[in-house]
Protein backbone atom coordinates (compact mmCIF):
# COMPACT_ATOMS: atom_id res chain seq x y z
CA UNK A 1 0.00 0.00 0.00
CA UNK A 2 2.84 2.39 0.76
CA UNK A 3 4.48 1.74 -2.62
CA UNK A 4 1.21 2.46 -4.46
CA UNK A 5 0.72 5.77 -2.61
CA UNK A 6 4.26 6.90 -3.47
CA UNK A 7 3.76 6.03 -7.14
CA UNK A 8 0.51 8.04 -7.30
CA UNK A 9 2.16 11.05 -5.68
CA UNK A 10 4.90 11.11 -8.28
CA UNK A 11 2.35 10.89 -11.11
CA UNK A 12 0.37 13.80 -9.69
CA UNK A 13 3.52 15.92 -9.37
CA UNK A 14 4.37 15.29 -13.01
CA UNK A 15 0.89 16.28 -14.10
CA UNK A 16 1.21 19.71 -12.50
CA UNK A 17 4.41 20.51 -14.39
CA UNK A 18 3.83 18.74 -17.69
CA UNK A 19 0.28 19.92 -18.35
CA UNK A 20 1.14 23.60 -17.89
CA UNK A 21 1.81 24.00 -21.60
CA UNK A 22 -1.91 23.65 -22.36
CA UNK A 23 -2.64 27.07 -20.82
CA UNK A 24 -2.15 30.28 -22.82
CA UNK A 25 -1.58 33.83 -21.59
CA UNK A 26 -1.35 37.28 -23.18
CA UNK A 27 -0.51 40.90 -22.29
CA UNK A 28 -2.23 44.06 -23.56
CA UNK A 29 -1.86 47.72 -22.60
CA UNK A 30 -3.65 51.02 -23.15
CA UNK A 31 -1.82 53.93 -24.75
CA UNK A 32 0.04 56.53 -22.69
CA UNK A 33 -1.30 60.01 -23.48
CA UNK A 34 0.27 63.07 -21.87
CA UNK A 35 -2.22 65.40 -23.60
CA UNK A 36 -1.18 69.03 -24.13
CA UNK A 37 2.33 69.89 -22.94
CA UNK A 38 3.65 73.45 -22.68
CA UNK A 39 7.45 73.19 -23.01
CA UNK A 40 7.91 76.50 -21.15
CA UNK A 41 5.56 75.76 -18.25
CA UNK A 42 8.35 74.72 -15.87
CA UNK A 43 6.20 71.77 -14.75
CA UNK A 44 6.52 68.00 -14.99
CA UNK A 45 3.84 66.17 -16.96
CA UNK A 46 2.72 62.71 -15.85
CA UNK A 47 0.42 60.08 -17.34
CA UNK A 48 -0.55 56.48 -16.70
CA UNK A 49 -1.56 53.42 -18.69
CA UNK A 50 -3.21 50.17 -17.65
CA UNK A 51 -1.87 46.81 -18.67
CA UNK A 52 -3.73 43.52 -18.48
CA UNK A 53 -2.24 40.05 -18.05
CA UNK A 54 -4.80 37.38 -19.03
CA UNK A 55 -4.59 33.61 -19.00
CA UNK A 56 -6.89 30.92 -20.34
CA UNK A 57 -6.59 27.98 -17.97
CA UNK A 58 -7.37 24.70 -19.73
CA UNK A 59 -9.36 21.82 -18.31
CA UNK A 60 -6.47 19.61 -19.46
CA UNK A 61 -4.27 21.02 -16.72
CA UNK A 62 -4.62 18.79 -13.69
CA UNK A 63 -2.96 21.52 -11.60
CA UNK A 64 -6.14 23.58 -11.93
CA UNK A 65 -7.82 21.22 -9.53
CA UNK A 66 -5.79 22.99 -6.85
CA UNK A 67 -4.54 26.54 -7.52
CA UNK A 68 -4.12 27.56 -11.18
CA UNK A 69 -1.44 30.29 -11.26
CA UNK A 70 0.68 32.06 -13.81
CA UNK A 71 3.82 34.21 -13.58
CA UNK A 72 4.79 36.79 -16.19
CA UNK A 73 7.82 39.03 -16.77
CA UNK A 74 7.12 42.10 -18.90
CA UNK A 75 9.63 44.20 -20.83
CA UNK A 76 8.61 47.40 -22.62
CA UNK A 77 11.59 47.98 -24.88
CA UNK A 78 12.62 51.43 -26.09
CA UNK A 79 9.94 52.41 -28.59
CA UNK A 80 10.56 54.38 -31.75
CA UNK A 81 12.64 57.60 -31.67
CA UNK A 82 14.73 56.28 -28.74
CA UNK A 83 18.22 54.84 -28.71
CA UNK A 84 18.36 54.49 -24.93
CA UNK A 85 16.05 54.20 -21.96
CA UNK A 86 18.02 56.95 -20.24
CA UNK A 87 15.99 58.81 -21.41
CA UNK A 88 13.40 57.59 -23.89
CA UNK A 89 12.23 60.07 -26.54
CA UNK A 90 9.03 61.05 -28.29
CA UNK A 91 9.56 62.30 -31.81
CA UNK A 92 8.22 64.57 -34.52
CA UNK A 93 10.49 64.36 -37.54
CA UNK A 94 13.98 65.04 -36.21
CA UNK A 95 12.66 66.81 -33.10
CA UNK A 96 12.67 65.01 -29.77
CA UNK A 97 10.92 65.28 -26.40
CA UNK A 98 12.39 63.39 -23.43
CA UNK A 99 10.23 61.16 -21.24
CA UNK A 100 10.34 57.84 -19.45
CA UNK A 101 8.17 55.06 -18.05
CA UNK A 102 8.36 53.69 -14.53
CA UNK A 103 7.17 50.76 -12.44
CA UNK A 104 5.74 53.04 -9.72
CA UNK A 105 4.79 56.65 -9.03
CA UNK A 106 8.12 57.56 -7.41
CA UNK A 107 9.45 58.27 -10.92
CA UNK A 108 12.90 57.42 -9.59
CA UNK A 109 15.70 56.58 -12.00
CA UNK A 110 16.07 53.21 -10.33
CA UNK A 111 12.40 52.50 -11.13
CA UNK A 112 12.60 53.14 -14.88
CA UNK A 113 10.80 50.33 -16.67
CA UNK A 114 13.34 49.04 -19.14
CA UNK A 115 13.62 46.31 -21.68
CA UNK A 116 15.92 43.34 -21.89
CA UNK A 117 19.53 44.50 -21.67
CA UNK A 118 18.76 48.14 -20.81
CA UNK A 119 21.55 49.32 -18.51
CA UNK A 120 20.65 51.05 -15.29
CA UNK A 121 16.99 50.04 -15.35
CA UNK A 122 14.88 47.04 -14.31
CA UNK A 123 14.80 44.73 -17.30
CA UNK A 124 11.48 43.14 -16.41
CA UNK A 125 8.49 43.54 -14.16
CA UNK A 126 7.23 40.34 -12.54
CA UNK A 127 3.51 39.67 -11.92
CA UNK A 128 1.69 36.63 -10.55
CA UNK A 129 -1.88 35.79 -11.45
CA UNK A 130 -3.76 33.38 -9.20
CA UNK A 131 -7.19 32.15 -10.22
CA UNK A 132 -7.90 30.99 -6.69
CA UNK A 133 -8.40 27.64 -4.99
CA UNK A 134 -10.26 25.07 -7.09
CA UNK A 135 -11.06 27.65 -9.79
CA UNK A 136 -12.86 26.18 -12.82
CA UNK A 137 -11.29 26.33 -16.29
CA UNK A 138 -11.67 29.70 -17.99
CA UNK A 139 -10.07 33.12 -18.55
CA UNK A 140 -8.58 35.01 -15.62
CA UNK A 141 -6.78 38.34 -15.63
CA UNK A 142 -5.02 40.90 -13.47
CA UNK A 143 -3.99 44.47 -14.20
CA UNK A 144 -0.85 46.53 -13.69
CA UNK A 145 -0.11 50.26 -14.00
CA UNK A 146 2.59 51.90 -16.11
CA UNK A 147 3.66 55.35 -14.90
CA UNK A 148 5.15 57.92 -17.29
CA UNK A 149 6.69 61.35 -16.87
CA UNK A 150 7.98 64.19 -19.06
CA UNK A 151 10.37 66.08 -16.76
CA UNK A 152 10.57 69.86 -16.64
CA UNK A 153 13.92 71.45 -17.38
CA UNK A 154 16.18 72.66 -20.15
CA UNK A 155 15.47 69.67 -22.39
CA UNK A 156 11.70 70.24 -22.33
CA UNK A 157 12.12 74.01 -22.77
CA UNK A 158 14.08 73.37 -25.99
CA UNK A 159 11.27 71.28 -27.56
CA UNK A 160 10.00 73.12 -30.67
CA UNK A 161 6.63 73.38 -32.31
CA UNK A 162 6.36 73.11 -36.10
CA UNK A 163 4.59 75.55 -38.42
CA UNK A 164 3.51 77.74 -35.51
CA UNK A 165 0.95 75.09 -34.58
CA UNK A 166 0.44 72.58 -31.82
CA UNK A 167 2.74 69.66 -32.65
CA UNK A 168 2.22 65.96 -31.95
CA UNK A 169 5.11 63.93 -30.53
CA UNK A 170 4.83 60.15 -30.51
CA UNK A 171 6.60 56.88 -29.89
CA UNK A 172 5.35 53.48 -31.07
CA UNK A 173 5.84 50.26 -29.13
CA UNK A 174 4.05 48.12 -31.72
CA UNK A 175 5.38 44.61 -31.18
CA UNK A 176 8.18 46.03 -28.99
CA UNK A 177 6.63 45.14 -25.65
CA UNK A 178 7.54 41.55 -24.86
CA UNK A 179 6.71 39.08 -22.11
CA UNK A 180 7.60 35.60 -20.95
CA UNK A 181 5.35 33.52 -18.75
CA UNK A 182 4.79 30.17 -17.10
CA UNK A 183 1.53 28.63 -15.93
CA UNK A 184 1.62 26.21 -13.04
CA UNK A 185 -0.27 24.66 -10.15
CA UNK A 186 1.16 24.65 -6.66
CA UNK A 187 4.83 25.35 -7.35
CA UNK A 188 6.55 27.20 -10.20
CA UNK A 189 9.94 25.71 -10.91
CA UNK A 190 10.53 27.63 -14.14
CA UNK A 191 10.22 31.32 -13.22
CA UNK A 192 8.52 33.07 -16.15
CA UNK A 193 10.66 31.86 -19.02
CA UNK A 194 8.74 28.98 -20.62
CA UNK A 195 6.45 30.83 -23.05
CA UNK A 196 6.76 34.22 -24.76
CA UNK A 197 4.77 36.82 -26.70
CA UNK A 198 4.65 40.48 -27.70
CA UNK A 199 2.24 43.42 -27.46
CA UNK A 200 2.13 47.08 -28.45
CA UNK A 201 0.96 50.54 -27.48
CA UNK A 202 1.80 54.17 -28.27
CA UNK A 203 2.98 57.15 -26.23
CA UNK A 204 1.63 60.56 -27.26
CA UNK A 205 2.11 64.19 -26.26
CA UNK A 206 1.17 67.45 -27.96
CA UNK A 207 3.59 70.37 -27.65
CA UNK A 208 1.44 73.49 -27.60
CA UNK A 209 2.36 76.98 -28.72
CA UNK A 210 2.72 79.07 -25.59
CA UNK A 211 4.21 82.42 -24.56
CA UNK A 212 4.55 84.41 -21.35
CA UNK A 213 5.23 88.12 -21.05
CA UNK A 214 6.05 90.41 -18.11
CA UNK A 215 6.98 94.10 -17.97
CA UNK A 216 8.84 96.50 -15.69
CA UNK A 217 7.48 100.04 -15.06
CA UNK A 218 8.78 103.00 -17.03
CA UNK A 219 9.61 106.07 -14.93
CA UNK A 220 10.75 109.43 -16.30
CA UNK A 221 12.92 111.73 -14.20
CA UNK A 222 11.37 114.78 -12.60
CA UNK A 223 11.43 117.88 -14.81
CA UNK A 224 10.10 121.39 -14.21
CA UNK A 225 10.30 122.41 -17.86
CA UNK A 226 10.12 120.38 -21.06
CA UNK A 227 12.32 122.25 -23.51
CA UNK A 228 14.04 119.05 -24.68
CA UNK A 229 13.49 115.31 -24.88
CA UNK A 230 13.01 113.44 -21.60
CA UNK A 231 13.93 109.76 -21.97
CA UNK A 232 13.43 106.50 -20.09
CA UNK A 233 13.28 102.75 -20.76
CA UNK A 234 11.51 99.67 -19.45
CA UNK A 235 11.88 95.97 -20.21
CA UNK A 236 9.50 93.33 -21.50
CA UNK A 237 10.52 89.76 -20.69
CA UNK A 238 9.18 87.41 -23.33
CA UNK A 239 9.35 83.63 -23.28
CA UNK A 240 7.91 81.62 -26.15
CA UNK A 241 8.09 77.97 -27.16
CA UNK A 242 11.09 77.16 -29.34
CA UNK A 243 10.48 77.93 -33.04
CA UNK A 244 7.20 79.72 -32.25
CA UNK A 245 6.88 83.05 -34.10
CA UNK A 246 5.25 85.89 -32.19
CA UNK A 247 4.21 89.55 -32.42
CA UNK A 248 3.97 92.03 -29.56
CA UNK A 249 1.55 94.95 -29.64
CA UNK A 250 1.35 97.91 -27.26
CA UNK A 251 -2.05 99.57 -27.01
CA UNK A 252 -2.77 103.29 -26.90
CA UNK A 253 -2.86 103.49 -23.12
CA UNK A 254 -5.71 104.11 -20.68
CA UNK A 255 -5.72 107.93 -21.00
CA UNK A 256 -5.91 108.70 -24.72
CA UNK A 257 -6.39 105.17 -26.09
CA UNK A 258 -4.39 106.23 -29.16
CA UNK A 259 -1.27 104.40 -30.36
CA UNK A 260 -0.27 107.49 -32.38
CA UNK A 261 -0.83 110.01 -29.57
CA UNK A 262 -0.30 108.50 -26.14
CA UNK A 263 -0.91 110.73 -23.14
CA UNK A 264 -0.08 110.65 -19.45
CA UNK A 265 -2.56 112.32 -17.11
CA UNK A 266 -2.00 114.27 -13.91
CA UNK A 267 -3.28 112.09 -11.08
CA UNK A 268 -5.01 115.08 -9.44
CA UNK A 269 -6.04 117.27 -12.38
CA UNK A 270 -7.13 116.94 -16.00
CA UNK A 271 -3.73 118.05 -17.37
CA UNK A 272 -2.12 115.70 -19.88
CA UNK A 273 1.39 115.13 -21.18
CA UNK A 274 2.19 113.49 -24.54
CA UNK A 275 4.84 110.77 -24.84
CA UNK A 276 6.11 108.19 -27.33
CA UNK A 277 7.07 104.49 -27.12
CA UNK A 278 9.33 102.71 -29.59
CA UNK A 279 11.40 99.52 -29.91
CA UNK A 280 14.57 101.48 -30.78
CA UNK A 281 15.88 104.85 -29.67
CA UNK A 282 13.71 107.47 -31.39
CA UNK A 283 12.42 104.77 -33.73
CA UNK A 284 8.98 104.19 -35.18
CA UNK A 285 6.08 104.20 -32.77
CA UNK A 286 5.49 100.82 -31.17
CA UNK A 287 1.78 100.14 -31.37
CA UNK A 288 -0.62 97.59 -32.79
CA UNK A 289 0.08 98.02 -36.48
CA UNK A 290 -2.51 100.76 -37.01
CA UNK A 291 -2.09 104.52 -37.48
CA UNK A 292 1.43 104.08 -38.84
CA UNK A 293 2.68 102.13 -35.83
CA UNK A 294 4.46 98.79 -35.91
CA UNK A 295 4.62 95.69 -33.76
CA UNK A 296 7.75 93.87 -32.58
CA UNK A 297 8.20 90.36 -33.98
CA UNK A 298 10.41 87.47 -32.98
CA UNK A 299 10.78 83.70 -32.76
CA UNK A 300 10.83 81.84 -29.48
CA UNK A 301 13.83 79.90 -28.23
CA UNK A 302 12.25 78.41 -25.12
CA UNK A 303 14.25 80.85 -22.99
CA UNK A 304 13.24 84.24 -21.60
CA UNK A 305 14.29 87.12 -23.88
CA UNK A 306 14.47 90.78 -22.70
CA UNK A 307 13.10 93.46 -25.02
CA UNK A 308 13.69 97.16 -24.35
CA UNK A 309 10.90 99.72 -24.66
CA UNK A 310 12.24 103.22 -25.31
CA UNK A 311 10.14 106.05 -23.92
CA UNK A 312 10.41 109.72 -24.86
CA UNK A 313 8.59 112.80 -23.62
CA UNK A 314 9.18 115.38 -26.40
CA UNK A 315 9.55 119.10 -25.86
CA UNK A 316 6.16 120.67 -25.12
CA UNK A 317 4.48 123.28 -22.99
CA UNK A 318 5.15 122.45 -19.37
CA UNK A 319 1.98 121.28 -17.64
CA UNK A 320 1.11 121.94 -14.04
CA UNK A 321 3.32 120.13 -11.53
CA UNK A 322 2.25 116.69 -10.35
CA UNK A 323 2.52 112.99 -11.02
CA UNK A 324 1.55 111.96 -14.55
CA UNK A 325 0.65 108.35 -15.35
CA UNK A 326 -0.69 106.10 -18.07
CA UNK A 327 -1.25 102.34 -18.24
CA UNK A 328 -0.24 100.55 -21.44
CA UNK A 329 -1.17 96.95 -22.15
CA UNK A 330 1.26 94.67 -24.00
CA UNK A 331 -0.31 91.82 -25.95
CA UNK A 332 1.62 88.93 -27.45
CA UNK A 333 0.22 87.08 -30.47
CA UNK A 334 1.51 83.60 -31.27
Amino acid sequence: MRRLLLWLTVLLGCAWGGAAQADTCSVSMTNIDFGNVSPISGSDYVAQATGTFSCVFSSLNLGQLLTPNAQVCISLGLGTNSISALPRNLGNGSNRMEYNVYVDSSYATAKIWGGAGVAGAPSTFGLILSAGLLAPPGTYSTTFTVYAKIPAGASLAAVPTVGNANTAYTSSFAGVGTYTYTTYGLVNLFGCTVNSGSFGFTVNATAVNDCTITASPMAFANASILTGNLRSTSTLSVRCVNNNAYQIALNGGSVAASVANRQMKNTLTTDQLSYRLSATLDGALWGDGTAGTSMVTGTGTGASVPLTIYGRVPAQAAPRPGDYKDTVTATIYF
